[in-house]
Protein backbone atom coordinates (compact mmCIF):
# COMPACT_ATOMS: atom_id res chain seq x y z
CA UNK A 1 0.00 0.00 0.00
CA UNK A 2 1.49 3.41 -1.01
CA UNK A 3 2.75 5.65 1.80
CA UNK A 4 2.08 9.39 1.63
CA UNK A 5 3.57 11.53 4.41
CA UNK A 6 3.29 14.90 2.66
CA UNK A 7 2.41 17.65 5.13
CA UNK A 8 2.81 15.40 8.19
CA UNK A 9 4.34 16.42 11.50
CA UNK A 10 7.03 14.30 13.14
CA UNK A 11 6.41 14.81 16.85
CA UNK A 12 6.63 11.24 18.15
CA UNK A 13 6.82 7.81 16.56
CA UNK A 14 3.44 7.11 18.15
CA UNK A 15 2.03 9.02 15.19
CA UNK A 16 3.48 6.60 12.62
CA UNK A 17 2.69 3.05 11.60
CA UNK A 18 5.32 0.38 11.20
CA UNK A 19 4.90 0.62 7.42
CA UNK A 20 5.49 4.38 7.51
CA UNK A 21 8.63 3.97 9.60
CA UNK A 22 9.97 1.37 7.18
CA UNK A 23 9.18 3.68 4.26
CA UNK A 24 11.27 6.47 5.80
CA UNK A 25 14.13 4.02 6.40
CA UNK A 26 14.07 2.83 2.77
CA UNK A 27 14.03 6.43 1.55
CA UNK A 28 16.93 7.31 3.86
CA UNK A 29 18.95 4.35 2.55
CA UNK A 30 18.34 5.46 -1.05
CA UNK A 31 19.35 9.03 -0.23
CA UNK A 32 22.51 7.86 1.53
CA UNK A 33 23.49 5.74 -1.45
CA UNK A 34 22.87 8.66 -3.82
CA UNK A 35 24.96 11.04 -1.71
CA UNK A 36 27.82 8.57 -1.57
CA UNK A 37 27.64 7.97 -5.33
CA UNK A 38 27.44 11.69 -6.14
CA UNK A 39 24.08 11.25 -7.87
CA UNK A 40 21.80 13.00 -5.39
CA UNK A 41 19.07 15.12 -6.97
CA UNK A 42 17.78 18.17 -4.99
CA UNK A 43 14.02 18.15 -4.41
CA UNK A 44 13.71 21.03 -1.94
CA UNK A 45 14.65 24.01 -4.09
CA UNK A 46 13.05 27.26 -2.83
CA UNK A 47 12.01 25.60 0.43
CA UNK A 48 12.76 27.38 3.71
CA UNK A 49 13.04 25.65 7.10
CA UNK A 50 13.20 27.27 10.53
CA UNK A 51 15.34 25.51 13.14
CA UNK A 52 14.36 26.40 16.72
CA UNK A 53 16.91 25.31 19.32
CA UNK A 54 16.15 25.95 22.98
CA UNK A 55 18.78 23.29 23.76
CA UNK A 56 22.22 23.24 22.16
CA UNK A 57 23.02 20.50 19.69
CA UNK A 58 25.70 18.97 17.51
CA UNK A 59 24.07 16.11 15.58
CA UNK A 60 20.53 17.47 15.31
CA UNK A 61 21.58 20.90 14.07
CA UNK A 62 24.21 19.53 11.70
CA UNK A 63 21.85 16.85 10.44
CA UNK A 64 19.06 19.28 9.60
CA UNK A 65 21.36 21.88 8.07
CA UNK A 66 23.32 19.51 5.84
CA UNK A 67 20.20 17.56 4.85
CA UNK A 68 18.47 20.78 3.84
CA UNK A 69 21.48 22.20 1.97
CA UNK A 70 22.04 18.94 0.08
CA UNK A 71 18.46 19.11 -1.13
CA UNK A 72 18.57 22.79 -2.09
CA UNK A 73 16.64 24.22 0.87
CA UNK A 74 17.58 27.18 3.06
CA UNK A 75 17.51 27.16 6.86
CA UNK A 76 17.30 29.81 9.57
CA UNK A 77 18.86 28.84 12.89
CA UNK A 78 17.09 30.33 15.92
CA UNK A 79 19.17 29.61 19.00
CA UNK A 80 18.37 29.73 22.73
CA UNK A 81 18.65 33.54 22.80
CA UNK A 82 17.76 34.25 19.18
CA UNK A 83 14.03 34.95 19.46
CA UNK A 84 11.24 36.23 21.71
CA UNK A 85 9.85 32.72 22.32
CA UNK A 86 8.60 32.38 25.88
CA UNK A 87 9.94 35.76 27.00
CA UNK A 88 7.87 38.22 24.94
CA UNK A 89 5.96 35.92 22.61
CA UNK A 90 4.06 32.69 23.16
CA UNK A 91 4.77 29.54 21.18
CA UNK A 92 1.28 29.82 19.69
CA UNK A 93 2.00 33.29 18.31
CA UNK A 94 5.48 32.25 17.19
CA UNK A 95 3.97 29.33 15.28
CA UNK A 96 1.58 31.60 13.43
CA UNK A 97 4.40 33.93 12.45
CA UNK A 98 6.88 31.30 11.32
CA UNK A 99 4.22 29.28 9.52
CA UNK A 100 3.65 32.25 7.22
CA UNK A 101 7.33 32.42 6.29
CA UNK A 102 8.63 28.85 6.32
CA UNK A 103 7.72 25.55 4.69
CA UNK A 104 8.61 23.55 7.82
CA UNK A 105 9.84 24.09 11.39
CA UNK A 106 12.18 21.99 13.53
CA UNK A 107 11.92 22.36 17.31
CA UNK A 108 14.45 21.16 19.89
CA UNK A 109 13.56 22.08 23.43
CA UNK A 110 12.28 20.94 26.79
CA UNK A 111 8.52 20.58 26.63
CA UNK A 112 6.67 18.15 24.38
CA UNK A 113 3.65 20.39 24.91
CA UNK A 114 5.47 23.27 23.24
CA UNK A 115 6.20 21.08 20.20
CA UNK A 116 2.53 20.11 20.08
CA UNK A 117 1.42 23.77 20.28
CA UNK A 118 3.83 24.69 17.51
CA UNK A 119 2.43 21.93 15.31
CA UNK A 120 -1.18 22.84 16.08
CA UNK A 121 -0.80 26.46 14.97
CA UNK A 122 2.01 26.66 12.39
CA UNK A 123 0.10 25.24 9.43
CA UNK A 124 3.30 23.61 8.14
CA UNK A 125 5.09 20.37 9.15
CA UNK A 126 6.83 20.51 12.53
CA UNK A 127 9.68 18.14 13.43
CA UNK A 128 10.64 17.21 16.98
CA UNK A 129 14.43 17.48 17.17
CA UNK A 130 14.29 16.44 20.86
CA UNK A 131 12.09 17.15 23.85
CA UNK A 132 12.16 15.82 27.39
CA UNK A 133 9.60 13.21 26.31
CA UNK A 134 10.67 12.07 22.85
CA UNK A 135 13.47 11.96 20.27
CA UNK A 136 11.94 10.48 17.10
CA UNK A 137 14.58 11.59 14.59
CA UNK A 138 17.26 9.86 16.68
CA UNK A 139 15.38 6.57 16.70
CA UNK A 140 14.91 6.60 12.93
CA UNK A 141 18.69 6.95 12.59
CA UNK A 142 19.15 4.14 15.11
CA UNK A 143 16.88 1.79 13.17
CA UNK A 144 18.69 2.67 9.94
CA UNK A 145 21.98 1.79 11.63
CA UNK A 146 20.58 -1.51 12.90
CA UNK A 147 19.57 -2.45 9.37
CA UNK A 148 23.12 -1.74 8.20
CA UNK A 149 24.78 -3.89 10.87
CA UNK A 150 22.61 -6.99 10.90
CA UNK A 151 21.20 -9.27 8.22
CA UNK A 152 17.98 -9.50 10.22
CA UNK A 153 14.67 -7.78 9.57
CA UNK A 154 13.86 -5.22 12.26
CA UNK A 155 11.07 -7.52 13.45
CA UNK A 156 13.72 -10.16 14.26
CA UNK A 157 16.04 -7.80 16.16
CA UNK A 158 16.55 -7.96 19.92
CA UNK A 159 17.39 -4.56 21.44
CA UNK A 160 18.44 -3.96 25.04
CA UNK A 161 18.51 -0.44 26.45
CA UNK A 162 20.61 -0.20 29.61
CA UNK A 163 20.40 2.75 31.99
CA UNK A 164 17.64 5.19 32.87
CA UNK A 165 14.42 3.59 31.69
CA UNK A 166 12.39 6.79 31.64
CA UNK A 167 14.97 8.54 29.43
CA UNK A 168 13.48 10.18 26.31
CA UNK A 169 15.62 8.05 23.99
CA UNK A 170 14.73 4.84 25.82
CA UNK A 171 11.03 5.64 25.58
CA UNK A 172 11.22 6.60 21.91
CA UNK A 173 13.13 3.41 21.15
CA UNK A 174 10.45 1.41 22.95
CA UNK A 175 7.66 3.02 20.92
CA UNK A 176 9.51 2.58 17.62
CA UNK A 177 10.47 -1.00 18.45
CA UNK A 178 6.85 -1.82 19.26
CA UNK A 179 5.73 -0.36 15.93
CA UNK A 180 8.08 -2.56 13.89
CA UNK A 181 7.82 -5.73 16.01
CA UNK A 182 11.18 -5.86 17.80
CA UNK A 183 12.02 -7.69 21.01
CA UNK A 184 12.76 -4.65 23.19
CA UNK A 185 14.08 -4.80 26.75
CA UNK A 186 14.91 -1.99 29.19
CA UNK A 187 17.32 -2.77 32.03
CA UNK A 188 17.04 -0.10 34.70
CA UNK A 189 16.82 0.43 38.47
CA UNK A 190 13.16 0.26 39.47
CA UNK A 191 13.16 3.88 40.63
CA UNK A 192 14.03 4.96 37.07
CA UNK A 193 11.47 2.86 35.21
CA UNK A 194 8.97 4.48 32.86
CA UNK A 195 5.48 4.72 34.33
CA UNK A 196 3.08 1.80 34.06
CA UNK A 197 0.71 3.59 31.69
CA UNK A 198 3.53 4.02 29.20
CA UNK A 199 4.62 0.39 29.59
CA UNK A 200 1.07 -0.87 29.05
CA UNK A 201 0.79 1.31 25.94
CA UNK A 202 4.02 -0.08 24.48
CA UNK A 203 3.11 -3.68 25.33
CA UNK A 204 -0.23 -3.28 23.54
CA UNK A 205 1.49 -2.00 20.40
CA UNK A 206 4.13 -4.72 20.61
CA UNK A 207 1.50 -7.45 20.84
CA UNK A 208 -0.21 -6.07 17.73
CA UNK A 209 3.03 -6.05 15.72
CA UNK A 210 4.37 -9.40 16.91
CA UNK A 211 7.06 -7.83 19.06
CA UNK A 212 7.63 -7.86 22.81
CA UNK A 213 8.55 -5.38 25.54
CA UNK A 214 9.75 -5.72 29.10
CA UNK A 215 11.41 -3.66 31.81
CA UNK A 216 13.65 -5.42 34.32
CA UNK A 217 16.25 -4.64 37.00
CA UNK A 218 18.25 -7.71 35.95
CA UNK A 219 20.67 -6.27 33.41
CA UNK A 220 22.26 -9.58 32.41
CA UNK A 221 18.88 -11.17 31.75
CA UNK A 222 17.92 -8.21 29.57
CA UNK A 223 21.02 -8.30 27.40
CA UNK A 224 21.03 -12.07 26.81
CA UNK A 225 21.07 -12.73 23.04
CA UNK A 226 20.72 -9.01 22.29
CA UNK A 227 21.77 -7.88 18.83
CA UNK A 228 22.28 -4.33 20.10
CA UNK A 229 23.02 -2.85 23.52
CA UNK A 230 22.07 0.82 23.72
CA UNK A 231 22.73 3.35 26.47
CA UNK A 232 22.49 7.08 27.07
CA UNK A 233 23.90 9.66 29.48
CA UNK A 234 22.87 9.30 33.11
CA UNK A 235 21.72 12.91 33.48
CA UNK A 236 19.91 14.70 30.67
CA UNK A 237 20.19 18.33 29.61
CA UNK A 238 18.24 20.56 31.94
CA UNK A 239 18.35 18.22 34.93
CA UNK A 240 19.88 19.54 38.14
CA UNK A 241 23.56 18.62 38.33
CA UNK A 242 23.16 17.91 42.04
CA UNK A 243 21.62 14.60 40.95
CA UNK A 244 24.93 13.26 39.61
CA UNK A 245 25.86 11.48 42.83
CA UNK A 246 22.54 9.66 43.11
CA UNK A 247 22.54 8.67 39.43
CA UNK A 248 26.10 7.37 39.58
CA UNK A 249 25.23 5.23 42.59
CA UNK A 250 22.06 3.89 40.94
CA UNK A 251 23.41 3.34 37.45
CA UNK A 252 27.00 2.17 37.88
CA UNK A 253 25.80 -1.49 37.88
CA UNK A 254 24.25 -0.71 34.47
CA UNK A 255 27.43 0.62 32.89
CA UNK A 256 28.18 -0.98 29.51
CA UNK A 257 31.46 -2.84 29.96
CA UNK A 258 33.30 -5.56 28.09
CA UNK A 259 31.79 -8.05 30.52
CA UNK A 260 28.26 -6.84 29.82
CA UNK A 261 28.82 -7.07 26.06
CA UNK A 262 30.02 -10.67 26.56
CA UNK A 263 26.93 -11.43 28.66
CA UNK A 264 24.80 -11.29 25.51
CA UNK A 265 26.43 -14.60 24.46
CA UNK A 266 26.12 -13.16 20.96
CA UNK A 267 29.51 -12.48 19.32
CA UNK A 268 27.90 -10.05 16.87
CA UNK A 269 26.35 -7.69 19.42
CA UNK A 270 26.86 -4.02 18.58
CA UNK A 271 27.06 -1.08 20.97
CA UNK A 272 24.89 2.01 20.38
CA UNK A 273 24.70 5.48 21.94
CA UNK A 274 22.93 8.65 20.77
CA UNK A 275 25.90 10.82 21.91
CA UNK A 276 27.47 12.74 23.50
CA UNK A 277 28.91 9.99 25.70
CA UNK A 278 30.91 10.22 28.91
CA UNK A 279 33.36 7.40 28.20
CA UNK A 280 36.53 9.21 29.31
CA UNK A 281 37.75 12.37 31.05
CA UNK A 282 38.43 14.45 27.93
CA UNK A 283 35.51 16.83 28.55
CA UNK A 284 34.80 19.38 31.27
CA UNK A 285 31.99 17.20 32.61
CA UNK A 286 34.18 14.09 32.50
CA UNK A 287 36.94 15.88 34.38
CA UNK A 288 34.50 17.14 37.03
CA UNK A 289 33.01 13.68 37.54
CA UNK A 290 36.47 12.10 37.84
CA UNK A 291 37.52 14.72 40.37
CA UNK A 292 34.34 14.56 42.46
CA UNK A 293 33.44 10.87 42.23
CA UNK A 294 36.68 9.10 41.37
CA UNK A 295 35.50 7.41 38.14
CA UNK A 296 36.92 7.83 34.63
CA UNK A 297 33.73 6.95 32.73
CA UNK A 298 30.01 6.76 33.30
CA UNK A 299 27.46 4.98 31.12
CA UNK A 300 30.04 3.16 28.97
CA UNK A 301 33.71 2.33 29.31
CA UNK A 302 36.18 3.76 26.84
CA UNK A 303 37.13 0.18 25.94
CA UNK A 304 33.62 -0.57 24.63
CA UNK A 305 33.09 2.88 23.11
CA UNK A 306 36.26 2.60 21.02
CA UNK A 307 35.81 -1.09 20.18
CA UNK A 308 34.95 -2.65 16.83
CA UNK A 309 31.49 -3.39 18.24
CA UNK A 310 30.70 0.31 18.56
CA UNK A 311 28.54 1.80 15.79
CA UNK A 312 27.94 5.17 17.45
CA UNK A 313 29.41 7.27 14.65
CA UNK A 314 27.38 5.42 12.06
CA UNK A 315 24.33 6.41 14.10
CA UNK A 316 25.53 10.01 14.12
CA UNK A 317 25.96 10.10 10.34
CA UNK A 318 22.60 8.46 9.81
CA UNK A 319 20.89 11.33 11.63
CA UNK A 320 21.50 13.36 8.49
CA UNK A 321 20.16 10.72 6.10
CA UNK A 322 16.99 9.99 8.05
CA UNK A 323 16.33 13.70 8.60
CA UNK A 324 16.70 14.17 4.86
CA UNK A 325 14.15 11.41 4.31
CA UNK A 326 11.73 13.19 6.65
CA UNK A 327 12.16 16.48 4.80
CA UNK A 328 11.59 14.91 1.39
CA UNK A 329 8.63 12.86 2.55
CA UNK A 330 6.86 15.78 4.19
CA UNK A 331 7.69 18.84 2.06
CA UNK A 332 9.42 17.47 -1.04
CA UNK A 333 8.15 18.17 -4.53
Amino acid sequence: MPVNLHGRNVLTLDDFSGAEIRYLLRLAADLKAAKQAGTEVPHLSRKNIALIFEKDSTRTRSGFEVAAYDQGAHVTYIGPSGSHIGHKESMKDTARVLGRMYDAIEYRGFSQHQADVLAAHAGVPVYNGLTDEAHPTQVLADFMTMREFTHKHLSDVTLAFVGEGRDNVAKSLAVGAAKVGMDMRIASPRSLWPDEAFCDHVRTMAEASGGSFRVDEDVKACVLEADFIYTDVWLSMGENESAWGERIELLTPYRVTRELMAATENPHTKFMHCLPAFHDTETEVGEDIARNYGIDCMEVTDEVFESAASVVFDQAENRMHTIKAILLATIGT
